[in-house]
């Protein structure tokens, strides 16, 4: 079986197409559950974001999970075959390892080096561990590229080469002017109660606004919200820094149009399928006002009507003028460091996977080996009943030493020559050597994939 993954992104799809391409919750879980259906595929898990979605599987074919995997993508993203197929990207074995590594330390984001995609990549885990699709090779995977973002982010400046989409976004809006000076004392209304939500609340209260309006669909949410940001020095989980203990409250989305009216900046970031604020709501928003209306659309499909980059007195950035800015904005040389870091692990989880994929077979001939001494003690005993436990005992660990001494070293050099590139011809020549039955090898790697089933589940 092989790595695969199947995506398109803002590097390789407009917009348009990313949103309506986009996945929701159920869509996802649908998508996964259809993948492992699929004949070529024994694993899978997909990674979407507000700019992504990637389709991760472990296949035995790669023309046929090539294809599986695009019909699929087009299936449950309602994006026909024909037209998607031209903003896909296809990354196989180690480009594909490399790919997810890279992506993870942010080198991949709209944003430059922004971490919030470390959280993305940890959802898409749980989504694959909670139904079951995720084995051995994705758990592995996936694990080991937070740790490659940590890393990253611990060892390097990569933090400097970019913010976060939301930070971005706001200094998009402020048009040159400091954040925290063009932000100070405006009034603030933020649309969702999510973790892009939360974040953009958390990062509004620290920039100085006076007050923070949330708006969500589940009024409770907002509420949970609204009530930390009022702590003195309370900001949302997964944000950073301290906030200013700004006036915060909730309501109700059916409140969310008088709102719009009073707020200088707004923020909107939902799961909706349509439109949560259109052309005519802004418009009527804006009338008689003397003060810009500031939005930020962060949603993928977008929020707010694209027709309000017309409307006169109102600014909108969305997610697709941040991927025109994002373009253009510089690389930090901490990039080329974390490259670097990138390419040493996506050597070393290689050498790895190589190593653990002859495992079962030493495991297997090491008991062929045990069986064989069991049986000839066994028969040594037939002829010499004479012997007494000690003896026994003696002849019984002398035969075990030599099956040991013998095996030794030549297990050892093959797990070596394993773990480098194309090293997995030496399980093939040890299984034909000590013609090991097939059924033991592959009884020994469904224990291994059960058991780090199990262990991996409750890392995340």
């Amino acid at each position: 079986m092989s790595l695969l993954v199947v995506g398109l992104s803002h590097r390789s799809a407009p917009v348009s197409i990313l949103e309506r391409a986009a996945l929701a919750a159920d869509t996802q879980a649908k998508l996964l559950q259809d993948t492992l259906a699929a004949e070529p595929a024994a694993e899978g898990t997909v990674l979407a974001t507000c700019n992504r979605i990637e389709l991760y599987a472990d296949v035995d074919k790669f023309h046929a999970g090539v294809a599986e995997l695009s019909t699929l993508l087009a299936q449950h993203s309602g994006v026909g075959l024909d037209e998607l197929t031209p903003y896909l990207y296809v990354h196989y074995e180690d480009r594909a390892v490399h790919h997810l590594f890279s992506v993870a330390c942010g080198l991949d984001s709209m944003v430059v080096g922004e971490g919030q995609i470390l959280g993305q990549i940890k959802d898409a885990l749980a989504l694959g561990q909670e139904l079951h699709t995720a084995g051995r090779l994705l758990n592995d995977l996936f694990q080991q590229a937070l740790r490659v973002g940590k890393r990253a982010h611990s060892e390097t400046g990569i933090d400097r080469a970019g913010q976060s989409l939301v930070t971005f976004g706001l200094e998009q809006l402020a048009d040159g002017t400091d954040v925290d000076t063009w932000a100070t004392g405006k009034k603030a209304l933020v649309i969702g109660a999510g973790s892009m939500s939360s974040l953009a609340a958390a990062t509004l209260a620290r920039s100085g606004v006076s007050e923070i309006v949330i708006a969500n669909r589940t009024l409770a949410r907002a509420e949970r919200l609204a009530q930390i940001l009022n702590e003195p020095g309370g900001t949302p989980r997964g944000s950073s820094g301290e906030g200013a203990g700004v006036a915060a409250h909730a309501v109700e989305m059916v409140a969310v149009g008088d709102e719009l009216t009073r707020a200088d900046v707004v923020v909107s970031c939902t799961g909706a399928t349509g439109l949560v604020l259109t052309g005519d709501d802004i418009e009527t928003a804006v009338q008689g006002r003397r003060t810009p209306l500031a939005l930020l659309d962060l949603a993928m499909p977008r929020d707010i009507d694209a027709a309000a980059h017309r409307i006169p007195g109102v600014r909108l950035v969305d997610i697709e003028s941040l991927a025109e800015a994002s373009a253009d904005a510089p690389m930090a040389a901490d990039v080329d460091q974390v490259r670097g870091i990138v390419s040493d692990e996506v050597a070393a989880f290689g050498a790895a996977q190589r190593a653990a994929h002859i495992t079962p077979t030493v495991v297997a001939l090491r008991t062929m080996a045990a069986d064989v001494v069991a049986g000839e003690v066994a028969r040594l005993e037939g002829r010499l009943p004479g012997l007494d436990d000690k003896q026994r005992a003696e002849i019984t660990q002398t035969v075990r030493r030599v099956v040991d001494k013998l095996l030794h070293a030549p297990t050892v050099r093959v797990k070596q020559l394993a773990s480098e590139p194309g090293g997995a011809g030496y399980a093939d020549a040890l299984r034909t050597l000590f013609d090991l039955d097939p059924e033991t090898v592959a009884s020994v790697s469904r224990a291994d994939l059960n058991d780090a089933d199990v262990k991996n589940r409750g890392r995340v």
